[in-house]
């Protein structure tokens, strides 16, 4: 009679790779090819949400493309880590070792390349359902917020030349600004105004310009990263 004792590390060992043999036994083409398939569905949906909420100065499609093959990638990564014990260390170890450079001006950027990361190890685990709901509550509440904000307007900058004994004429044809600069030359004056301005209005620098002396004036698009 043999005395065989079960330790606690031959039940961790056994249960291990018991989980990495049932992910194994699930990588199959077809299932490959499911997995990719919602990750590229997913992450259209991303693409189309950052799109429609993008309320930057310049618009990169680039970057754009990038979400959707990032959670593909993603899911690729995942399903080859779930495989086997062995690539799942080497490949934490080599992926450790990434740096990118790359930097990000605006910080929903951000946001958009965890989501895609996001979706890419959910569905590469195989949590089909889960990830598919987190997207969609994520989308509606982006959706939300984001035409929730727009009702507030844009910021802008408006650079105006104009001589200086028009001033009260300049500053009473523009309502609520907020005076970011103001350099006095031989020429006249150079103002730059802070504007927060709903819908299209490029008709504001027609009517400066029928004001008596201005000389110019130029309405210029930006995000306020302080604001």
């Amino acid at each position: 009679m043999s005395n065989s004792t079960v330790t606690f590390s031959d039940v961790f060992k056994d249960k291990f790779l018991s989980g990495f043999s049932l992910a194994t036994q699930n990588l199959t083409l077809p299932n490959i090819l499911i997995s990719l398939a919602i990750a590229f569905v997913l992450g259209l949906l991303i693409y189309f949400i950052y799109k429609k909420t993008y309320r930057g100065v310049l618009y990169s499609h680039s970057f754009n493309i990038s979400l959707i093959m990032l959670c593909m990638v993603t899911t690729l990564i995942i399903m080859c880590i779930s495989s086997a014990p062995a690539l799942s260390l080497g490949m934490v170890g080599a992926l450790s070792i990434v740096r990118f450079r790359t930097a990000v001006k605006d910080p929903m950027d951000t946001v958009y390349m965890f989501w895609a990361i996001s979706v890419g190890i959910t569905v590469g685990a195989n949590f089909i359902l889960f990830s598919i709901i987190g997207t969609l509550v994520i989308a509606a509440v982006l959706l939300l917020l984001s035409f929730t904000g727009h009702n507030a307007g844009h910021n802008y900058l408006l650079v105006v030349h104009y001589d200086d004994r028009y001033t009260k004429e300049v500053t009473g044809a523009i309502s609520r600004y907020k005076l970011k600069s103001k350099t006095a030359t031989r020429n006249g004056i150079e103002m730059t105004l802070e504007l927060r301005l709903q819908g299209n209005r490029s008709n504001l620098v027609d009517n400066l310009l029928n004001v008596p002396g201005v000389q110019d004036a130029t309405l210029v698009a930006f995000q306020n990263e302080i604001a």
